[in-house]
């Protein structure tokens, strides 16, 4: 290997290579990928191994660092997507160590093109190992392997957690934080600001108008006994759920309740975060529907005041201008803008150009970008040929984008795991900031405190599985220890 480990990554190996199916817990930047190569590494000179990561620029970039850092041939590796037909993707599973993305991988099995002899399978970016996505039907099959999970961020809930080690057949835990004595001396300073902006007069009679009609169907379908938690949107979601399970009448009345406010939290989201342009769009395509919802919402009176405003008004939401003073105090240096909506990355995107700044939008393929577009705009970023990346939540896994020195939140966002990535993108291998534009007295406030919360609750959910583990460990080692008495049980160990 043409990299020499750090010391916590020598002791994660050991313990991976000790202790079995393990998930690898690592602030962003901290070398979780030279920990997998070190398995691969290891665990190639007895079997075929796979390494699976959510998206194909992050595929090929993990191809390219094993072929370096392994210093190991094309004849060795291969890249493995659906790019490739299926007779030629057959044949390319002879390679010793295959890169994939996992849709490829998990078809290839269901239709027996892929091998099943896997020794090793590294899941990056493992919180995804849930419902139906792909992980979970490859780990199940391919569950006779040494399975390494590896994540900045498993979640803040705890039967999520739960999820992600039952599907991966996980028993052993390793983490470590900015605190940890053996990690520390390598984490560059970042430091967080908030920057506070208040909503102009004219958005914040939109949001009375808003938090009226809010109310008026809360109650509503309160009264039908499906009482709506506003501020949780997990929550909210499952309610809706409840509602279509249901077999009373109340069904159908309590649905459109449901979507017109589903519709009135949305519009809100947009007004504290986003802005009046924004705005307008979503209120157009709510009026091209042709549900009960969408009509009976359309024809209140607080949207015909809203419709006033927002129809009459370009008034651009206080945080754009902030952002772009922002950018301008930081000139010269190399940044990322998170921004949650297509729309309002392409706005930034385009005020930032009007400014004089180099800026380019970084989105997935969902949006019309080739992977080759994609690419392209990295290496070109990496290249120093623009400063600042205006990024969707696609830029928030895994890449190696190592030169950032800041990264600027356009709104906070309730998830622990995507708020660690994106902030995981500065101070990789130099002191970086990250700067956070809230709303006052809006969810902007509220997200970030959930978001916050829920880090810390992970981390203590995460340490008290660990030490369960490695408790039941040592109970089992002192057992095998043990001279076994006639008729005695061997006690299994904790799962």
């Amino acid at each position: 290997m043409k990299q020499t480990p750090r010391a916590y990554q020598l002791a994660i190996f050991n313990s991976i290579m000790e202790n079995g199916n393990t998930l690898v817990v690592l602030p962003t930047g901290m070398g979780k990928t030279l920990i997998a190569l070190m398995v691969i590494d290891k665990m190639r000179k007895t079997g075929r191994c796979l390494m699976l990561t959510p998206t194909k620029p992050l595929a090929k970039q993990h191809y390219e660092n094993i072929k370096e850092i392994l210093e190991v041939g094309d004849d060795e590796v291969e890249l493995m997507t659906g790019d490739k037909n299926a007779d030629k993707r057959k044949e390319l599973y002879n390679k010793g160590i295959i890169v994939a993305t996992p849709q490829t991988v998990a078809n290839d099995l269901e239709n027996n093109i892929a091998p099943r002899d896997f020794v090793l399978v590294i899941f990056d970016e493992c919180h995804r190992a849930v419902g139906d996505y792909a992980y979970v039907e490859i780990a199940s099959i391919l569950k006779d392997a040494l399975i390494v999970g590896m994540t900045a961020s498993p979640g803040g809930k705890k039967e999520r957690i739960a999820e992600v080690l039952n599907n991966l057949n996980i028993k052993n835990i390793e983490i470590r934080t900015s605190q940890d004595p053996d990690v520390a001396p390598y984490i560059k300073k970042s430091t967080i600001k908030w920057i506070e902006v208040d909503l102009p007069p004219n958005l914040k009679m939109i949001k009375k108008q808003l938090d009226s009609l809010a109310k008026k169907y809360a109650q509503d379908l309160g009264a039908l006994g499906f009482p709506p938690p506003l501020k949780q949107k997990g929550l909210f979601m499952q309610l809706g759920e409840k509602i279509r399970a249901t077999d009373s009448g109340r069904k159908f009345p309590a649905l459109i309740k449901y979507y017109a406010l589903l519709n009135v939290l949305h519009l809100s989201e947009l007004l504290e975060t986003q802005g009046v342009q924004t705005m307008r769009t979503y209120l157009e395509k709510i009026n091209e529907k042709e549900s009960k919802a969408a009509k009976m919402l359309m024809k209140t009176p607080e949207i015909a005041e809203i419709k006033k405003i927002v129809y009459t008004s370009d008034e651009e939401h206080p945080k754009l201008k902030k952002m772009i003073e922002l950018v301008k105090s930081l000139d010269g240096k190399k940044l990322i803008v998170f921004a949650q909506y297509r729309e309002q990355i392409k706005k930034i995107e385009d005020e930032l150009k009007k400014a004089g700044i180099a800026a380019r939008q970084f989105v997935g393929r969902k949006d019309g970008v080739t992977r080759k577009q994609q690419e392209e705009t990295i290496a070109e970023f990496r290249e120093d040929k623009f400063n600042v990346l205006v990024a969707s939540s696609i830029g928030e896994e895994g890449l190696d984008i190592p030169k950032v020195d800041a990264v600027i939140f356009y709104e906070p966002i309730p998830s622990e795991i995507r708020s660690i990535q994106r902030r995981g993108r500065a101070a990789r291998l130099k002191e970086g900031e990250v700067y956070i534009l809230m709303t006052k007295e809006t969810r902007d406030e509220y997200y970030y405190w959930a978001s916050l919360n829920r880090e810390k609750k992970m981390k203590q959910i995460l340490y008290s599985l660990q030490a369960s583990i490695k408790h039941s460990q040592t109970n089992k080692k002192d057992l095998e220890k043990k001279p076994k008495l006639k008729g005695q049980t061997k006690i299994s160990h904790f799962t």
